[in-house]
């Protein structure tokens, strides 16, 4: 072997005795030197035992770009590595515009993951060991054994890592796509069928992409600019009505490894048309309170009126009348959710301008998205004492309109109203959804 291919080799050695010595270090660590586990790990750990190991469990894994298990965790069946070079280029956004740094995902059994690190282990020129082990690369088959033939054995295994498994196969749980290829659509032979895969790397780069739009530090600092009226040097992106799907559950890594360092979370962009609303929704600005805005929407104003209707006619004490009126407050207080979702649309922050006069249980309400950039604004918003005074403002809001009718309403009725709002199914769960959101966002703050 010429000099240079074996400094390249020795090096290469190094490289994976380093990989290899921090694993046995971390299960060392906490055993002492005579315990019987300290030796028989020794003797795993060593250089060419945990090599033969590992190429035996390489085959429990596979480097894929297109995952099946995120279309249905329990379906069986193909994944895929393709690599971009290789499809096709056309001018909707694809797999094919991936860059040569690109992740590849893995699935299988999650134990046999180290192996999957050791093989993304970069030389000096950012090559992997699976690249060289993809090229047949002679040094990594040098560094490996000094025996060839056990060398090439392992190598192989290493670069099978990126087969298929198997044949082609899908699932009764995966989705198939009849798909039209001739002319006759009454003709079954005219259809082929399509097994649609999750393109996981893909998604996994438009997942970094979205966050470092949206968490960057000049993104928060152009953001702040904005605020304040500021010129700023660069601009920002934003993506409007951004959902979140969840893949997983509590067990991300049963879908993929990308999927797992992502804790699951996969955004979906919107796809909707456009709409058009001829009563443009403005911020509450210069006023102290919305209820008076609430109080003038159509459906709002006649079930108060209805309400009204019902108890000044002195119904009877009974289950009817119990009803009757509960489903007339209930349905104020989903007008009342209705009307606090429809401010949630405006660009967060909106509270922060020196034009809002409401007080801060109504900001905390209505502007909730502020938080996510607002770390004073996020504690006062988990605090939750905001909550109950929204719902006592909702029920003096209601009483104040039943005495307008000389309704002899009090205490015992403003406890009535608070309490129908604060037990509603709908605001809790929306509470619940907008912590999980806060927490996820700090999470992924915390990873940058």
């Amino acid at each position: 072997m010429p000099a240079s291919n074996k400094d390249e080799s020795d090096k290469l050695r190094a490289l994976i005795a380093a990989f290899i010595k921090e694993r046995l270090d971390a299960k060392l660590d906490k055993l002492s030197a005579d315990d019987p586990k300290y030796q028989a790990l020794t003797a795993q750990y060593q250089y060419s035992s945990w090599l033969e190991d590992a190429a035996r469990r390489v085959g429990q894994i596979q480097s894929v770009t297109h995952t099946l298990k995120a279309i249905h965790p329990d379906a069986r069946g193909t994944n895929l590595y393709v690599s971009p070079s290789d499809l096709t280029g056309h001018s909707v956004l694809g797999s094919h515009d991936l860059p040569v740094s690109f992740s590849a995902d893995v699935v299988g059994n999650a134990a046999a993951l180290d192996v999957y690190k050791l093989l993304k282990l970069e030389d000096d020129d950012g090559r992997t060991l699976l690249d060289r082990a993809l090229a047949q690369d002679a040094a990594l088959k040098a560094a490996l054994s000094d025996d060839p033939e056990q060398a090439q054995q392992w190598l192989d295994a290493f670069a099978g890592l990126v087969a298929s498994r198997g044949g082609s196969a899908s699932h009764q749980r995966a989705k198939q796509v009849y798909w039209l290829t001739g002319n006759d659509p009454l003709n079954d032979e005219h259809y082929h069928l399509l097994a649609p895969l999750y393109a996981s790397s893909l998604s996994h780069q438009v997942f970094q992409q979205i966050n470092s739009h949206r968490f960057g530090e000049e993104v928060k600092a152009a953001r702040e600019a904005r605020r304040k009226g500021e010129q700023h040097a660069t601009g920002y992106y934003d993506y409007p009505a951004l959902a979140v799907q969840k893949l997983g559950g509590t067990k991300p890594q049963n879908i993929s490894q990308l999927n797992s360092e992502r804790g699951g979370n996969n955004y979906l962009l919107a796809s909707l048309p456009p709409s058009w609303d001829r009563n443009l929704l403005l911020p509450p600005l210069r006023t102290d309170s919305v209820f008076p805005r609430f109080t003038r929407r159509k459906e709002v104003w006649l079930t108060v009126r209805q309400l009204r209707v019902l108890l000044l006619g002195a119904p009877p004490k009974n289950l009817l009348t119990r009803e009757t009126r509960f489903s007339l407050t209930s349905k104020l207080v989903d007008e009342l959710l209705q009307f606090g979702a429809e401010y949630w649309q405006l660009p967060p922050g909106w509270s922060a301008q020196p034009e809002c006069r409401l007080v801060e249980a109504e900001t905390l309400w209505l502007d909730p998205y502020r938080a996510k950039d607002d770390e004073a604004f996020a504690a006062r918003w988990r605090q939750g004492d905001w909550q109950q005074e929204i719902c006592q403002r909702f029920a003096s809001w209601l009483n104040r309109l039943m005495r307008i009718a000389e309704l002899p309403v009090a205490d015992p009725e403003h406890k009535q109203w608070s309490k129908e709002v604060k037990l509603t199914d709908d605001w809790r769960e929306w509470l619940k959804h907008l912590e999980q959101e806060l927490d996820q966002l700090q999470k992924e703050l915390s990873y940058e």
